[in-house]
């Protein structure tokens, strides 16, 4: 008997966002090697790149056998805009912040950007905040609040660091999702896509190249490492969410996308030795609550 189409979008979901979840592993795994955050983004992008170019030419490809018009300069470039603010600056605080904390709590404060999505686009556009969305945000930030406050301590000054840099990057990125939603309807999906990263990869290879003065040496573990970051955590999921979407309902695959700090805490657990407190337990349990509460309530309206 065939799987129901639903259900298959849910099972590529489910695997998209438990790759997406490995990134933090990757990137803390290459720390050990070389503490360089603006190498490690740049390398990922250097071997994403490629993938996201023939997407894109494909996708281009396509649109004018159908027909359709050529992409006007207006609709490149904000494209190119919303590269630039959701994989370009989004990235490099998200980068910058592993540095300085867990792998755990990056993923947890991360994952608040739905919220943020929910306050950028009231105070933008006057949409509604609704009551659900505001008791997401009570339980969401209760929960982050007890993970820090165990976190503080041990590490003091860095994790207030670290949580201020990947906090930057959750609001940036609510911000490449408000753009992104306004302007994807003028190239499509597949090509808007292609060109906000490929943009963004561009400006991460030439940051690096500034700062470090042209430098990209690194260790034959850091690359592997940058690969699998590039490819299992960013080109692969990337292809499966999509997948899930052209199968499933975006409400449902927001849902199960809250399987993503999950699978980062235990790996993070099993395979960088990260501790995990009941505190932490709890506070995480409250974190993803939250944003799944917040996503019930957006698909519903209440």
């Amino acid at each position: 008997m065939a799987i129901p189409s639903r259900y298959v979008g849910y099972m590529l979901a489910a695997a998209g966002a438990a790759l997406f979840s490995t990134k933090a592993i990757f990137i803390k795994l290459a720390y050990e090697d070389q503490v360089d955050a603006a190498l490690m983004l740049a390398y990922r992008m250097i071997f994403a790149l490629p993938f996201m170019a023939v997407i894109g030419a494909l996708a281009y490809a396509r649109r004018l056998r159908r027909g359709e018009p050529r992409p006007t300069k207006r609709a490149v470039g904000l494209a190119m805009l919303t590269g630039f603010v959701g994989y370009y600056v989004a990235s490099q605080l998200d980068f910058a912040g592993l540095v300085y904390i867990s792998a755990q709590l990056e993923r947890l404060v991360l994952f608040t950007y739905p919220l943020f999505v929910m306050f950028l686009g009231a105070g933008l556009y006057g949409d509604r905040i609704t009551p659900s969305g505001v008791a997401a945000a009570i339980v969401t930030y209760a929960g982050l609040a007890l993970v820090l406050a165990t976190d503080v301590p041990s590490g003091e000054r860095a994790t207030i660091i670290g949580t201020a840099l990947v906090l930057g990057a959750a609001v940036t990125f609510a911000l490449h999702q408000i753009m992104a939603k306004q302007f994807l309807g003028l190239l499509g999906s597949a090509l808007f896509t292609a060109i906000s990263l490929s943009t963004a990869g561009v400006l991460c290879i030439l940051h690096q190249a500034v700062v470090s003065g042209g430098d990209f040496s690194a260790s034959p573990r850091f690359l592997w490492l940058a690969l699998g970051c590039a490819i299992v955590a960013t080109v692969l999921p990337s292809f499966l969410i999509n997948a899930g979407l052209a199968r499933a309902s975006p409400q449902a695959v927001s849902m199960i996308s809250t399987v993503s700090p999950i699978v980062t805490i235990a790996l993070a657990v099993a395979i960088l030795g990260e501790p995990f407190t009941v505190a932490d337990a709890i506070g995480s349990s409250l974190v993803i609550a939250g944003v799944g509460l917040f996503t019930w309530g957006e698909s519903r309206g209440v």
